[in-house]
């Protein structure tokens, strides 16, 4: 008579191998995501034009709804130690721009300074000379936005006197020269022709701000630009 206890159950054995054979790849699973994460976080040793490109490249697949697939687990490692981003960016603070998001860019790749109404404070400038001093972004973009808020504000502050609480008079003075230039220009659509000029001029004060953003201008090692976000197609338009 057969010894039970010794055959070989094959319905048991087949179990068995694939519990065996699950554990295996998982233990290769997770060893390949910690060497995903665990990876080094990518230079961003490259020039302004080249970040600018990458920029628009990633801005032409999210207006598209094309965006890059990502995990966002792989390499929060190595960015707990360092991060190296391809360019700052100095944006409003308007909750429909997103600039991560605009530009197709992950975890770590934009240093990103926001004030409603896009423009260049004491506060965010020095912001912005530790991004590209200090973590060597080669790149600045000023990104405005159409139908923003802040600029509407000025807008009716200046032509209706209208007056607002609180620190807000601080930011229309802020923004009251993008308009005043604006309205010299005749433009049909004072609002979306002051955002223009608003970020114009952020981008000429970081051009020349001193005494360190004018140097490394100078030096090729910075670029300044500026662009302006379609709220309706997600398009940037540099200006």
């Amino acid at each position: 008579m057969c010894d039970c206890s010794s055959c070989a159950n094959p319905l048991h054995l087949n179990r068995r191998r694939l519990l065996f054979g699950a554990a295996a790849m998982a233990a290769a699973g997770a060893s390949g995501w910690l060497g995903d994460a665990r990876a080094a976080v990518p230079s961003n040793d490259i020039g302004p034009d080249a970040a600018l490109k990458r920029l628009m490249a990633g801005n032409a697949r999210y207006a598209a709804n094309k965006p890059n697939l990502r995990d966002y687990s792989a390499g929060r490692a190595a960015r707990a130690v360092k991060q190296k981003p391809i360019a700052a960016i100095l944006g409003c603070s308007d909750s429909r721009v997103a600039p991560e998001l605009a530009f197709d860019q992950g975890a770590g790749d934009l240093f990103i300074v926001r004030v409603a109404g896009n423009f260049v404070n004491e506060d965010g400038l020095a912001s912005l000379e530790y991004g590209t001093l200090v973590l060597r972004a080669p790149l600045i973009l000023v990104l405005g936005h159409d139908n923003c808020g802040a600029v509407d504000a000025t807008v009716k502050a200046l032509k209706d006197k209208t007056e607002f609480p609180g620190h807000l008079p601080a930011l229309v003075n802020a923004i009251k020269p993008a308009v005043e230039i604006a309205s010299q220009s005749g433009a049909k659509d004072l609002v979306s022709a002051a955002v223009r000029e608003n970020v114009r001029l952020a981008v000429e004060r970081l051009k020349t701000a001193q005494p360190l953003l004018q140097d490394m201008v100078q030096q090729k090692k910075l670029g300044v630009v500026g662009g302006v976000y379609s709220l309706a197609t997600g398009k940037v338009s540099l200006v």
